[in-house]
Formats: structure tokens, sequence, C-alpha cells
């Protein structure tokens, strides 16, 4: 390049159209380097949220996340399961007793007779009656369904089935 042939250039109006140029390398220039900022932030945290990892890639880790996933839900599922068989079990077990104390001869000297009802959740169960006098001690038990008996049921009997459902 000689001198005259850049003297023409720079007398048809180039000048211009080079400052735009090199603008625009500037800025290309200067984005390159936030870019490149940006990357390096971007690779540290993915170091560091794959450090400890057996992953070798983001993929195999998310991968193995969704696998964990599965096996959580299959395991949430069993325990579901098993709860609501405990639940079941839970229903025909002892939860309600109710005991009502009393005095079954006027010539005892205190409340030494009781009547006691034990029932599931069903309201299913017994009553246990123990009457005590000075010469002689007598238990009976009455079988207890959905809160009643087919037998005939003292008013302390009835009393403590229905401390039974107060309690509940």
């Amino acid at each position: 390049m000689d001198s005259t042939y850049l003297s023409s250039l720079l007398g048809t109006g180039a000048v211009p159209v080079l400052l735009v140029l090199l603008t625009a390398v500037a800025i290309l220039l200067i984005l390159v380097v936030l870019l490149w900022l940006r990357v390096g932030v971007l690779t540290r945290r993915y170091r560091a949220f794959m450090a400890g990892n057996a992953a070798a890639s983001l993929e195999d880790l998310l991968n193995e996340t969704l696998s964990r996933a599965r096996e959580q839900n299959e395991a949430l599922r069993d325990l579901r399961f098993a709860l609501r068989e405990l639940e079941t079990a839970q229903q025909r077990a002892v939860q309600h007793v109710g005991i009502v104390r009393f005095n079954a001869f006027p010539d005892t000297g205190s409340d030494l007779s009781f009547a006691v009802a034990i029932l599931d959740g069903h309201g299913d169960g017994v009553v246990l009656s123990s009457l005590f006098g000075r010469d002689e001690s007598r238990v009976y038990a009455k079988p207890v369904q959905g809160g009643k008996s087919t037998y005939h049921l003292t008013a302390e009997e009835e009393q403590a089935i229905a401390t039974t459902a107060q309690a509940h």
C-alpha cells in the first residue's frame, strides 16, 4: 500500500466507516471479555455443584436424582400401604377404657365395687363388673358390640361405657 492509496481512501469519506468499524470491534471485544468472565463464573459454580458427586456430568446427576426420586416414591407407596394396615389393625385394639366405682351394698364402708368397660375403636369389647360385699365378692363379664350388650347392663356398667365415649 502506498500513501496515495491511503490518502485517497481517507479523502473519500472512509474515516466515518473506519470509526464505526473500530467502535463495533471495541464493543465486541468488551462483550467477549464479559462472556468469558461469565463462563468462568458458571464453570466454577458447575464444579462446586458437581464436587463430591460420583456422576460424571450434569445429565448423569439428573438421572441419578430421578432414579432416587422413583425409589422414594416406591418407598412412600409401601409406607402408605403399611399405614393403612396399621390403622385397620388399630381399630381392633383396645382404645377406650372407662371405669366407675360405686358402693354395691349399703353395709360396706366405701366404693369398693366397680364396672370397667374395655372397648376397641368400633365400640366392641367387654364390661367387667366386680361387686364387693362383706362376705363375698363377685365378678361378671358381659360382651359389648357397638356400645351395646345383649345382656342386661346395670346403670354403673352403662355409665362405664358412656365414660369411654366421652374419652374420644
